[in-house]
Formats: structure tokens, C-alpha cells, sequence
């Protein structure tokens, strides 16, 4: 009985190392080569939409967080003052166009009167300074009527690229001024700013597998790799960068910016949002 006890014995403990030894080979094969960190999160572009000219707003063609594509009418002002500007720029045109034909006329005739010296020069060189003149003010006409039938186009304020509707501040009925923000339009296409320590860069490189775990989504890992490493660390760019010339330095390990891209599209169950934090995992063997 007792040999059968230390038998049972032998082989729990036999066991027990087998199954020790899988446990930690599966951490080390998941883990050892792998850099991770937690101050990340989802970054993207962001299209702050103004207007390029004063007017009352006409109609708001967005809701909140509303899908957009590009082209999409977003915000149109009210086109009634620059379809005058438009109409006034062409009657001066065709005014100015007018002239120009008179001062051609008497270009050519004073032109054809000199060569037969019935005209003195003085009388010809002050018909070529009238049609340059005439000539001028068409041009400038000319330029006029681009830039009032520009400003006409500028009363529609379209989507820049696809994605989604962010801090709406405009209604219909509001004076608005240029350079005034409006609207935003977030596109979709979104990767992840990971501040990684500097010690943990020595074997990162472009191109190498990134595993991202989102905290909003937890359990949902989205596939993607290192698009590239910022050259820079993360406070040398600050509004303040720190000044070590004062004497009283205190070494700190600094953060480097590294952009990772997703490899998959996020379906509409894992929808993104800018500044969003995650936990990107790269495996860096």
C-alpha cells in the first residue's frame, strides 16, 4: 500500500511539473518579446469646418453625430446679397467691355492717322495710354466677377471627406463671420498614439505586429502593426518642454510617440471615437 501511495505520489508530482512547465512556456512564448503600455489611445484627423465669408445662415443640413459623405451640403448661407454682388460684377464687365471696344476704335484710327502723319505723336501715345487704361479696368472687371461668382460658391459649405458630425455650434438664423467654427467632421479613418517608454524601444521597428485591446470594448482585440516612431519624445514637443540648465536635473525616463494602424476596419459593433484609451501589445522578437 505504501508503494502504491509514493507511486500516486511520483506521478501527481510528475504531473504537476509537466503542467508547470506548459504554464510557463505558454507565458513566455506570449509574452517574452512583447512591449505593451497603457498610455495610449485613439487618435484620427479632425476637419474643423468655418466659413470663408460673413452671412446669415440659411439651413443646417446636419444633426449630431450624424454620418456624412464627402460632398455632403452641410451648411448653406443665405445667397441672396452675393447673387446682386454677381449680377452688379457682370453689368460693370459689360460696361468695361464696352469701353474697351470704343478704345480699341480709337486706338486703331489714331494708330492708322499717325502712319499717314496727320496725327502727331503726342495725340497717339495719348490714345495707346487710354486703351491700356480701359484695358486695366476690364482685367480688373474681369477678376471682379471671379471673385463674386467664388463668394457664390462659398454659400455652400460641403463635407470635406466621409465621417461624422462633432461639435455643432451653428443654427439656422445665425450670423456668421470667416475663419468662425461650425462644425466638425471626424473621418473614419482612425490608428493609435502609444507612449512607449523609452527602454522599450531598442527591437521596435516598422512594420511589427501590434495586438490592440480597447478599454471600451474589453475582450474585442483588433489586429494591427507600427506604422512608425515619432523622433521625438512626447515632452519636447509640450507647450513647456523641461529646461535642464537650471542645475537641478532629475533623470526621468521619457515616452516616445509611436503610431500604430489597425490592419481590420472596426465594424459598426466596435465603432471608435477619438481619444478613446487602449492597450496596444507589440510583439517586438
Amino acid at each position: 500500500m505504501a508503494m502504491k501511495k509514493n507511486r500516486k505520489m511520483f506521478y501527481a508530482f510528475i504531473l504537476g511539473i509537466l503542467a508547470c512547465g506548459t504554464i510557463l512556456s505558454w507565458y513566455f512564448m506570449n509574452n517574452f518579446g512583447i512591449v505593451s503600455t497603457d498610455d495610449a489611445y485613439i487618435e484620427g484627423r479632425i476637419h474643423s469646418i468655418a466659413s470663408k465669408i460673413p452671412g446669415t445662415v440659411k439651413l443646417v443640413n446636419v444633426k449630431d453625430n450624424q454620418i456624412v459623405k464627402e460632398g455632403d451640403l452641410l451648411v448653406e448661407i443665405d445667397p441672396a446679397d452675393y447673387e446682386l454682388k454677381v449680377a452688379e460684377a457682370m453689368a460693370n464687365l459689360d460696361m468695361r467691355k464696352a469701353a474697351l471696344e470704343d478704345a480699341e476704335r480709337d486706338k486703331t484710327r489714331a494708330e492708322a492717322l499717325y502712319n499717314e502723319k496727320v496725327f502727331p505723336k503726342e495725340r497717339y501715345e495719348d490714345a495707346l495710354t487710354a486703351f491700356s487704361l480701359v484695358k486695366a479696368q476690364t482685367d480688373s472687371a474681369e477678376v471682379q466677377l471671379k471673385i463674386a461668382q467664388k463668394n457664390m460658391e462659398y454659400t455652400k459649405i460641403c463635407a470635406p471627406s466621409d465621417g461624422h458630425i462633432t461639435k455643432k455650434s451653428v443654427e439656422a438664423g445665425n450670423q456668421i463671420q470667416p475663419t468662425q467654427a461650425l462644425l466638425a467632421v471626424v473621418p473614419n479613418d482612425m490608428w493609435v498614439v502609444a507612449n512607449f517608454k523609452e527602454t522599450q524601444l531598442a527591437r521596435m521597428s516598422p512594420g511589427q505586429v501590434a495586438e490592440i485591446r480597447v478599454d471600451t470594448y474589453p475582450g474585442r482585440v483588433f489586429r494591427g502593426h507600427v506604422d512608425s516612431i515619432q523622433r521625438g519624445t512626447g515632452s519636447k514637443f509640450s507647450m513647456f518642454p523641461p529646461e535642464n540648465a537650471a542645475g537641478n536635473f532629475v533623470k526621468v525616463v521619457q515616452r516616445v510617440p509611436v503610431k500604430i494602424v489597425f490592419d481590420e476596419n472596426p465594424d459598426e459593433k466596435y465603432p471608435l471615437s477619438i481619444g478613446m484609451s487602449v492597450v496596444p501589445k507589440v510583439k517586438v522578437r
